[in-house]
């Protein structure tokens, strides 16, 4: 094999690996969020069912103004559902958020949606509910959680009820600082991110304090819990295996077509690199898939 082959091949896998790595920064950005849309899609369903079944449906909507001065009546404690599971929708009108709330804060969960802490109170309960979520990556619902500022409406419709929050402040801190999603006397919503924007170095939290509530079961009767979603698990394992085969592919093909390119004829050119392209876009799609959950986990 001679110099120039082995430089001409070189050069080659330099070009697709880069080529790859430019493409991998707009899959993680936007191509996740069709993952997380066809997990909302699930829990909305489930979640949904959950309120027939249990009869909690809302038919109004909580407010301050009632005039009454009392507090906002808080939900009994219930246990957390299952991992994976839904937990309710959060409303944050001033940044556009309108998702399903899934139970736990590992990577497939927050994959698929904001993620409750477990052990902390379920929101509507007494104490401090916590929820972290993706900032720039599988829809990124807190993207713009930075925007919000004392005063604005958080609603977030569990199947014991509605509940209204009011953000009273927010912060930046460590990501070890585990503080801010700590026990509290009265009940609260925190809200954790990364921040600033495509980094992980710090949390952005906001804080936000239960103001009004409408509860479907004021008796604390027992409500059943959605179910289980199977693909969900607290701590999913690395998949390595996936990647590399996916990688395989990746390579199999690009060198498929790379020669099938050379060998045909000029008047076919045009078609075996449109239809080749087509699929290989497919299979690094997939490729993109296996790798994203092998990376650092970041909000």
């Amino acid at each position: 094999m001679s110099f120039t082959t082995i430089r001409m091949a070189v050069g080659r896998v330099v070009l697709v690996s880069g080529v790859l790595i430019l493409l991998f920064i707009p899959y993680l950005l936007w191509g996740t969020g069709l993952q997380t849309a066809r997990a909302q899609s699930q829990l909305r369903g489930e979640f949904r069912a959950a309120q027939q079944q249990a009869g909690a449906l809302p038919t109004t909507t909580p407010t301050t103004g009632n005039g009454t001065g009392r507090a906002a009546q808080v939900a009994p404690i219930t246990p957390d559902p299952p991992t994976g599971s839904a937990v309710g929708v959060i409303t944050i009108p001033k940044i556009g958020v309108s998702m399903v709330v899934v139970e736990g804060t590992g990577e497939a969960q927050l994959q698929a949606g904001p993620g409750h802490y477990p052990g902390t109170p379920l929101p509507g309960e007494a104490g401090n509910a916590s929820i972290a979520g993706h900032r720039t990556t599988y829809q990124h619902p807190f993207y713009n959680l930075n925007d919000l500022v004392p005063g604005d409406s958080i609603t977030v419709t569990t199947l014991q009820g509605t509940f209204l929050y009011h953000v009273t402040g927010s912060m930046a801190v460590s990501p070890s600082d585990v503080v801010v999603v700590g026990p509290t006397t009265t009940p609260q919503l925190t809200l954790t991110t990364c921040t600033p924007r495509y980094s992980a170095s710090q949390r952005l939290v906001v804080h936000a304090a239960l103001v009004a509530s409408i509860l479907v079961h004021p008796k604390a009767v027992p409500v059943p819990a959605p179910p289980r979603r199977r693909s969900s698990s607290p701590t999913p394992a690395r998949n390595w295996a996936a990647a590399i085969l996916w990688g395989v592919v990746v390579v199999a093909l690009t060198a498929g077509l790379w020669i099938a390119v050379g060998r045909s004829r000029r008047s076919r050119r045009a078609v075996v690199i449109g239809v080749g392209l087509v699929a290989w876009l497919g299979v690094v799609f997939f490729f993109f898939g296996a790798v994203a959950p092998l990376l650092p986990a970041s909000f």
